[in-house]
């Protein structure tokens, strides 16, 4: 395991699910954090939780809006400006309605954060890693960025994006340093649901009723692996899925 200690490491969508469970794994690791999200009472919570363990710096910002992404990670504070480790986590799914009668609105969300917002901060941070030839992009996709769902389309188009976005990434960095990682998770148990079905937690529940999902901690795990290979090992892409399932629509439920 390489040592990242010390390193400054940057994650969108940090105030929940995937995002603060990575928080609190590479806090262990004596990084310096940088928490991006919405929800700035969110992020003071876990900086206050984490301050015995790191430092830890934190951005209320919306990924979506490119001149915030570009005014707040221009103006980082002097020792919190050369980003090492940037996690694009920060995304969502909208919606489960057939394309033809899905919310236009809900179809903006999801493409202005999984690709747009991802688009951002890549495009801002990593120019300085290649300057000072160490970094790493790891971006979260998703399993339905290999396969298709019904009432998924728009989610799944978005997260073939990112799977692309990844590949491509890395062909423009090969003869350089920099790793790029794509984490490509089935289903875990986070507010990912209750987002999707716009606050209906009993809906909610009922998609992960019946079987033993992954949770935020086992991708946090995962994330921490591949940012602490050696420097000559790149993680690729990882599809992970929890043992109940199969593929993005075979899930095997247990009757209660």
């Amino acid at each position: 395991m390489a040592a990242i200690q010390d390193k400054i490491v940057l994650i969108t969508g940090a105030s929940s699910g995937i995002g603060a469970a990575c928080a609190k794994a590479f806090a262990q690791e004596k990084v310096k954090l940088i928490l991006v999200a919405r929800r700035l009472e969110r992020l003071e919570e876990l900086a206050s939780e984490l301050k015995q363990a790191t430092q830890v710096h934190c951005l209320s910002l919306d990924v979506c809006d490119r001149s915030s992404v570009e005014s707040a990670l221009k103006s980082l504070p002097e020792p919190w400006i050369n980003v090492d480790i940037l996690i694009n986590n920060a995304g969502l799914s909208r919606g489960l309605d057939k394309l033809y009668e899905a919310d236009i609105q809900d179809w903006e969300e999801m493409i202005d954060t999984n690709i747009k917002g991802l688009l951002y901060m890549t495009r801002l941070l990593v120019p300085g890693m290649v300057n000072r030839e160490q970094g790493h992009i790891i971006n979260i996709g998703s399993i339905a960025g290999h396969q298709a769902y019904p009432g998924g389309s728009v989610y799944c188009a978005t997260k073939a994006a990112v799977r692309a976005l990844s590949e491509g990434l890395k062909m423009d960095l090969l003869g350089t340093p920099i790793r790029v990682s794509s984490i490509d998770p089935g289903m875990v148990e986070t507010e990912f649901s209750q987002v999707r079905f716009h606050g209906d937690v009993e809906r909610a529940k009922k998609v992960y009723q019946g079987i033993t999902p992954l949770t935020a901690e086992d991708i946090a795990d995962i994330v921490l692996f591949c940012a602490s290979r050696p420097p000559h090992v790149n993680i690729s892409e990882l599809v992970v899925l929890a043992t109940d399932q199969s593929s993005a629509t075979l899930v095997h439920r247990r009757s209660e």
